[in-house]
């Protein structure tokens, strides 16, 4: 991993300090700086600014197992330097920049130590007892973060966890619950991350329901956080490579068509309009997707035809047409391979519960 230096002074931007004794706290101070007002809804607090100093929301929620979310989706008007004193609050910190990138170091280090947490990429941080943590947030950047922050001795009370099933390193860190060292661990870049952490963002449900869903996939990306060190510690060798840049393309034409199914994608137009040869995107969809670009589009169709059975009155035959099949016993076959029941039997099911 090629460290990045952030060649900035902490001297020339604005400083919060951050002592607070939880995620709640944190945000305060922040907001005591660039200003706004906290809304709370079932348990989701969101801080809404538009000042001088930023623009945009932070959210935080604290679950009662030891686990707290904060997502940042801002953009600040001065190069920000968290400084957070880890005296009364220091957790563990799984980080991922979805958007822009920001920087870290540990107060016993110097500037010259920072390193950059960059686009995609995962990251796992916690400091000393007594330590500080720098945080540092460029001006002018879209940024767009997801934290989840453990208080160890809460959580390894309230979840009943098997830590000692974690790779050595990290076990450490779980069981230092008296945070006698400080831990510092920057991933590879990891777009199946960046594609849970968005539906995250994008949940659509309210209440109760909402909250829960949010705290199953809290615990789903924290998995995939660990399981990114566990690959790292052991060595596994990435599953391609291609570029960060050329995995980002990927991503895109993969969104292009879960967001339009029904257009007639060939592997030689995809290749043409991304830019990529055929075998990379092959490559590409199958370390992100698991499937072949062919396989991947059958899928989505499959899944978009499922939610339409479910949340439309059309018929079969018109969803098959709307999905961009042209054989309705064609779809009926793969339809009932895949989900184990046919078309009209699921459409059936579906308005009995209805």
């Amino acid at each position: 991993m090629v460290t990045i230096i952030v060649n900035i002074s902490q001297f020339n931007m604005t400083q919060i300090v951050i002592d607070a004794k939880s995620v709640e706290g944190t945000v305060r101070q922040i907001r005591a700086v660039i200003g706004g007002t906290i809304e709370e809804q079932w348990g989701e607090y969101t801080l809404t600014t538009n000042s001088n100093l930023a623009n945009g929301t932070i959210r935080f929620i604290t679950f009662d197992w030891g686990v707290s979310l904060l997502e940042y989706d801002i953009t600040f008007f001065d190069d920000i330097c968290l400084v957070m004193d880890s005296s009364e609050y220091n957790p563990i910190h799984f980080a991922y920049c979805l958007e822009g990138e920001c920087g870290h170091r540990f107060g016993y280090q110097s500037e010259n130590d920072i390193k950059t947490l960059e686009q995609f990429q995962s990251v796992i941080i916690t400091s000393k007892d007594g330590g500080y943590n720098y945080g540092y947030f460029p001006k002018d950047k879209k940024l767009a973060i997801n934290v989840i922050q453990i208080k160890r001795k809460l959580f390894l009370k309230k979840r009943l966890n098997n830590v000692e099933e974690l790779n050595r390193k990290l076990y450490e860190v779980f069981l230092d619950t008296d945070h006698d060292n400080s831990f510092r661990y920057f991933g590879t870049y990891n777009l199946k991350l960046a594609d849970k952490i968005g539906a995250l963002r994008t949940i659509k449900t309210k209440g109760i329901v909402r909250m829960m869903k949010i705290e199953g996939m809290v615990y789903e990306i924290l998995s995939m956080h660990i399981l990114q060190h566990d690959k790292a510690i052991k060595n596994k060798k990435p599953t391609t490579s291609l570029l960060r840049s050329e995995l980002k393309i990927i991503r895109r034409i993969a969104k292009k068509i879960i967001k339009n199914p029904s257009k007639e994608y060939t592997l030689d137009s995809l290749a043409l309009e991304s830019g990529l040869s055929q075998a990379k995107l092959q490559e590409g969809f199958k370390s992100l997707y698991k499937r072949t670009v062919t396989e991947y589009i059958r899928h989505v169709r499959l899944e978009a035809a499922r939610d339409y059975i479910r949340t439309t009155e059309m018929n079969i035959s018109q969803i098959v047409y709307t999905i961009g099949f042209s054989s309705r016993s064609y779809f009926s076959k793969i339809f009932k391979n895949k989900y184990g029941i046919s078309p009209s039997e699921f459409q059936n099911n579906t308005l009995q519960i209805g």
